[in-house]
């Protein structure tokens, strides 16, 4: 697979103004210096608390929030820096598909408004063969050609995302994000939904950027997997690896805190306390460490650069230290560390059948 979507130092601040004057008193960090890469095929998973910076990723990508700082490139040509009529061609090889699937429909366009808009605008289709092409995305998408009369109110939840599904496929994009799909719709519905996510991915070898956080779609739907807090990335690995053994204590929380389908499994795991800084007022070093059970001084006064773990990349001064067993080698930082790790350990292997 070759690299389609390049993200480097994408970063986002939004200025906060107080007073009758409307003084800039400061900058809400919302997304910092955020690198990734997505291959042609791909679904790039992004995962984190509410609040982390995960939408404002995914909208800075598109341009629908400009970014303050950093470079996106779509088949090896820049998109933030591209003039109206460059951006509005190169819009049809990046779509969207938002997290409400009623609000994000215009409730005064009829389905089949809804879905020729984008083929016309873009030249994609005439007026004779428009319907034709309306009647193949509603049946792609799962739905029936007569429903493109209908206004969205009068379909359910999941067939509302469908036509937004639809509406997003329109211009046979390369790129979609994926905004928390499926965190409206009932559980049944989200299985639909990110199966038929998945089929049209087989089929138009689209990549994916999928914002969620439910863990447990994301361990179905990822083929990679990148943890953000207070807008950085301080994990992204395969999502096999990533599930399988999170080198950063974050990570390891946000798995730990995820509900378990068994009834009699006993919970030892010690829960996430505190809640994420604000980032208005970020703290010095890693920004986790306020929450962490295994921060040092070194935590404290020092911020971790996103290195290479094996083939994971990890922001934490000790992911070394952690092998793929879960043991910790003999160099490990404080006593503190290691015998926090024992106590995650055990809790984990009383976990497996």
């Amino acid at each position: 697979m070759s690299t389609m979507l390049e993200v480097r130092g994408l970063t986002k601040h939004f200025p906060v103004r107080r007073g009758p004057l409307q003084r800039l008193v400061g900058h809400v960090k919302a997304v910092e210096d955020v690198s990734f890469d997505v291959e042609q095929g791909e679904t790039l998973a992004i995962v984190g608390e509410s609040g982390c910076g995960k939408s404002t990723i995914g909208r800075t990508l598109l341009r629908l929030i400009e970014a303050t700082a950093g470079s996106v490139r779509l088949d090896g040509e820049h998109v933030l820096n591209q003039p109206a009529a460059k951006m509005r061609e190169m819009r049809k090889q990046m779509q969207i598909i938002f997290q409400d699937p009623f609000g994000s429909l215009n409730p005064r366009m009829t389905v089949w408004e809804t879905l020729a808009e984008p083929l016309l605008l873009h030249g994609l289709a005439t007026p004779k063969d428009v319907r034709e092409k309306v009647s193949n995305l509603l049946e792609t998408c799962g739905l029936q050609p007569w429903h493109a009369e209908r206004y969205p109110h009068e379909f359910s939840g999941g067939q509302r995302q469908r036509v937004g599904i639809a509406r997003a496929l329109a211009t046979r994009p390369k790129l979609i994000v994926c905004d928390e799909p499926v965190s409206a719709l009932d559980v049944s519905v989200q299985a639909q939904i990110v199966n038929l996510l998945q089929d049209l991915q087989k089929q138009f070898g689209i990549g994916y950027v999928f914002i969620s956080h439910d863990l447990a779609v994301v361990r179905h739907m990822a083929d990679r997997v990148a943890v953000v807090y207070l807008g950085r990335i301080v994990e992204e690995a395969p999502a096999a690896d990533l599930f399988a053994w999170p080198k950063h204590p974050y990570t390891r929380s946000l798995i730990d805190a995820a509900p378990r389908p068994d009834p009699n499994l006993k919970n030892d795991r010690p829960p996430l306390e505190g809640d994420q800084p604000s980032a208005l007022y970020p703290p010095s070093g890693c920004a986790f460490h306020p929450r962490c059970p295994l921060a040092t001084d070194r935590c404290r006064s020092e911020r971790p650069v996103l290195r290479d773990v094996g083939a994971a990349r990890v922001a934490c001064h000790f992911a070394e230290n952690v092998t793929a067993t879960g043991q910790v080698e003999a160099s490990a930082p404080p006593k503190a560390f290691r015998d926090r790790l024992a106590v995650l350990n055990a809790a984990r292997s009383q976990e497996k059948p």
